[in-house]
């Protein structure tokens, strides 16, 4: 059994600032990872270009994390999107603030800041481990397979941060829950698509952009654009809804969202002539393709022009349930905020600590989900850093 001061499990981005806490204080640090390189869900999430965090007062950020928000809240405050930012720059990353307030490195790409994070890392005497697989405990050890055969390490601190359950191939898959049993909530997919069975008439609006619209389900409405696949619907405003609709939500699209309802009744109203109602529609209110056929999608259309205002003002579209979760952008569920102490330390187990996409929270898309990651594991870190100085 080999005995090292500190030890990280996982290596996306709550890890590896774990590490970085933990390597700045002065502490030997030992990082192993599942996948034969680092930080793999890390550079997906950059092949569109990296959302590194939301510029936005930390009240409104907040919010997006939902029922988990108070829990997040002091670990948001000490590291948000101001801290994401210059953490950013201080591993050589210009960034920029896009017009809807997300902010990116300027190379929109993940790999220019991971090199050079792990050359931090390296300059600090952290060692990484690759195709190192946790498999579970061994009293307080944990126990490796690796390619050289099973190992065990004992660590003084550890801190795990596995990530969620979805992206399997880029070493998300839940697998670890099984070794932190009843401190778990099952996993749910979240930031995910939805699954339809659409009529021909949509086929050839697959791929199709549905914009501007606003989706409501329940008390969350988010104005903004979609796309339909064949197999049902995802992106964007999708995703913001996303987890109301998963836990049973009834969905509504007001394909007008730029109008109130008694404009839409006048501009319906003005004379039709000899217009088909298709042509009327196209020509008051702009509404052809793909809106067009969803408003026919939807079912048989109101006798009335009032009735056809509100049809388009709350449009409903039933769906047959999410996509798969390993499609899922990223996951609900994991260890509970019960199972933990406030600095995250497991509390069935002394020294060991969680952070990132394991832990049960969730937000949408939008620098969220990174903000909490990089937050929780500073904040693991720290804690670890914190509980070997009192040993």
């Amino acid at each position: 059994m080999e005995q090292i001061e500190a030890l990280v499990v996982g290596a996306g981005p709550a890890g590896l600032m774990a590490a970085s806490r933990l390597a700045e204080a002065g502490v030997k640090v030992v990082i192993v990872d599942a996948k034969p390189s680092v930080g793999r869900k890390f550079l997906m999430a950059g092949k569109s270009g990296l959302n590194l965090t939301k510029d936005e007062p930390i009240e409104e950020l907040l919010k997006a994390y939902g029922t988990a928000q108070d829990w997040l809240e002091p670990l948001l405050r000490t590291f948000g999107p101001n801290e994401v930012r210059a953490w950013a720059e201080r591993l050589g990353q210009e960034v920029f603030t896009g017009s809807s307030g997300r902010i990116f490195p300027k190379t929109m790409k993940t790999s220019p800041l991971l090199r050079n994070w792990m050359g931090r890392l390296a300059e600090a005497g952290v060692e990484v481990r690759t195709r190192w697989r946790w498999t579970g405990w061994d009293g307080d050890a944990l126990k490796f397979d690796t390619p050289e055969g099973e190992r065990t390490i004992a660590a003084n601190a550890t801190v795990l941060a596995l990530g969620g359950a979805s992206w399997a191939r880029l070493g998300s898959d839940g697998a670890w829950a099984k070794w932190l049993d009843g401190q778990t909530v099952p996993f749910k997919p979240a930031n995910m698509g939805f699954l339809r069975e659409w009529s021909d008439f949509m086929k050839p609006h697959f791929g199709a952009p549905v914009k501007p619209v606003r989706l409501t389900v329940g008390d969350h409405s988010v104005k903004g654009e979609f796309v339909i696949t064949a197999r049902g619907v995802e992106g964007g405003v999708v995703y913001a809804v996303s987890s109301p609709l998963r836990d049973g939500g009834d969905l509504t699209i007001d394909l007008m969202p730029d109008m109130d309802l008694k404009t839409v009744i006048a501009k319906l109203n003005r004379p039709r002539g000899k217009n088909s109602l298709s042509n009327h529609l196209r020509k008051t209110l702009g509404l052809k393709g793909v809106k067009a056929a969803l408003l026919r999608e939807a079912g048989p259309l109101p006798e009335t022009f009032t009735g056809l205002a509100k049809r388009l003002k709350a449009l409903p579209l039933a769906l047959n349930g999410p996509t798969p979760i390993d499609e899922a952008i990223s996951t609900a569920g994991g260890v509970t905020q019960s199972a933990v102490t406030d600095a995250l330390m497991l509390k069935s187990r002394v020294g060991v600590f969680c952070a990132g996409e394991m832990l049960d929270w969730e937000a949408p898309t939008g620098g969220y989900l990174l903000t909490a990651c990089l937050s929780t594991g500073l904040h693991a870190g720290d804690s670890a850093v914190d509980y070997l100085k009192d040993q």
